[in-house]
């Protein structure tokens, strides 16, 4: 997969220029997925993608990005937490039975708060790629959040047998069973 698209404001005209080639909504917190905390997901207005060479919002669906792109962009979204936008930009990948891509609708829909709808999504994406770690981590994340500890336990176990237990997703799963109050009494 391609880096995350990045874009940052120049205090000059160039900026000017930028903001007038498209609509922009300003980047969102830096995200801590994978580049080192240090760049920040570009968030467009609904309808629009950034486009890394041309370094602007771009109408949506004119063909101008690959679903690897904008698969990266609504992943990125997703992770800084602009659930909504991810959901736009994830709405515009023509393969929307790709694994990766149902995992992170169903993230982005847990976070907003659907978590029945974001574990529906998880099961798509398995039935597809049952080795999905990160999908296997987000749905026992999902069933702690649905109250559901049990099958959490259940998909804490699957990970320990597809990557053992000092692999990210077995950690952060482990971590949100952990932190769930019925754990503590």
């Amino acid at each position: 997969m391609q880096t995350r698209s990045t874009w940052k404001l120049f205090a000059s005209a160039g900026a000017s220029a930028l903001f007038m080639a498209g609509p922009l909504v300003s980047p969102g917190p830096a995200s801590a997925a994978g580049s080192g905390g240090d760049t920040q997901p570009t968030q467009c207005e609904k309808g629009y993608v950034y486009d890394e060479n041309t370094k602007a919002c771009v109408k949506a669906g004119a063909g101008l990005l690959d679903d690897e792109e904008m698969f990266a962009q609504g992943r990125d979204l997703a992770l800084a937490g602009y659930y909504q936008s991810a959901l736009d930009i994830l709405s515009y990948v023509r393969n929307q039975h790709d694994d990766m891509v149902l995992t992170y609708v169903g993230y982005a829909n847990r976070k907003l708060g659907k978590v029945d709808e974001g574990i529906a999504f998880y099961h798509q994406a398995l039935a597809i790629n049952p080795n999905n770690l990160n999908t296997r981590e987000y749905l026992g994340e999902g069933y702690v959040a649905a109250g559901r500890t049990d099958l959490a336990v259940g998909e804490l176990n699957k990970l320990e047998a597809l990557c053992g237990t000092g692999c990210d997703q077995y950690e952060q799963l482990e971590l949100a069973i952990a932190r769930t109050p019925e754990r503590w009494q």
